[in-house]
């Protein structure tokens, strides 16, 4: 019985611990946007990551030689 007087304390400050980080979260807006990450993954870029080479340019030449 006296295990209780340690356990229930406790519990009750990890309850409290877990609704200050809930509450915190929706303040900063961390669950604004819930589906932008998921749609965002999926939407192709329309500028290349790799620049290609403009026809015409020294390296071109040298190829073609």
């Amino acid at each position: 019985m006296r295990i209780l007087y340690l356990l229930i304390p406790m519990a009750l400050g990890v309850v409290g611990v877990a609704l200050w980080a809930f509450l915190w979260a929706v303040r900063t807006g961390q669950f604004d946007d819930l589906e932008g990450s998921a749609h965002r993954i999926l939407m192709d870029d329309d500028d290349p990551r790799i620049p290609r080479r403009r026809a015409g340019t020294k390296d071109d030449k040298s190829l073609s030689e």
